[in-house]
């Protein structure tokens, strides 16, 4: 197995508080991990560090052996964060239609249907995103990052505004992902609602054992 996440001596501070790290940790390709430990622990930060939407204060951290942020590693990762990130002009299928084709996916319907379908998104993929409830829009935004490709999937706290058929629907194709190459990192206060490989636990920004 290849590692698709590396991070060693990983730290990231916010002035005079420590966030996350000193850090150590591989994660390989096809791996289902799931994050768990209390609200702070600094599993959001982690995601978000891998994701290159924040920079780290020091160590090291490679995604597929790029830097996080680099174009290279942004074409690898999707991220989809606990609170909706969508356009909120865009209607739905404007929405991942932009997504697909902005990463090179020119033959994307037959994609996204599957996905309309597989969250119940069939007859609200014309409506704007802006007009969405909480649990619509984070199914929305589970297909805007899964119509996208990827090899590093992170999705943080999933499960939590779902239904239940929503939170199947999930677990079904994170399974599905995986099985086809991807890793997949889960930060989740549920944990034991997904089938995971293993599972790391944070407190205050450090590894703790189980």
């Amino acid at each position: 197995m290849t590692a698709c996440l590396v991070a060693e001596g990983l730290v990231k501070d916010y002035g005079d508080v420590r966030a996350l790290g000193p850090l150590d940790l591989s994660i390989e390709a096809g791996e289902v991990v799931t994050l768990v430990g209390p609200n702070g622990a600094g599993k959001s930060t982690l995601l978000k560090l891998a994701a290159g939407l924040l920079e780290r204060s020091g160590g090291r951290l490679e995604v597929g052996g790029r830097r996080p942020g680099s174009l290279e590693a942004r074409r690898l990762v999707s991220f989809v964060p606990d609170i909706p990130v969508l356009y909120e002009d865009l209607s739905i299928e404007e929405m991942v239609e932009f997504v697909a084709r902005l990463h090179g996916q020119e033959a994307w319907q037959a994609q996204a249907r599957r996905l309309f379908t597989a969250f119940d998104l069939v007859d609200r993929r014309k409506q704007l995103s802006a007009h969405l409830s909480r649990g619509l829009r984070h199914r929305v935004a589970l297909v805007v990052g899964l119509v996208r490709p990827f090899s590093l999937l992170l999705l943080d706290e999933p499960f939590g505004t779902l239904d239940a058929a929503s939170v199947r629907t999930t677990k079904e194709l994170i399974h599905h992902h995986a099985a086809q190459g991807a890793t997949v990192i889960v930060s989740s206060h549920q944990p034991n609602l997904l089938r995971a490989t293993r599972t790391v636990h944070l407190d205050n920004g450090l590894l703790t054992p189980p």
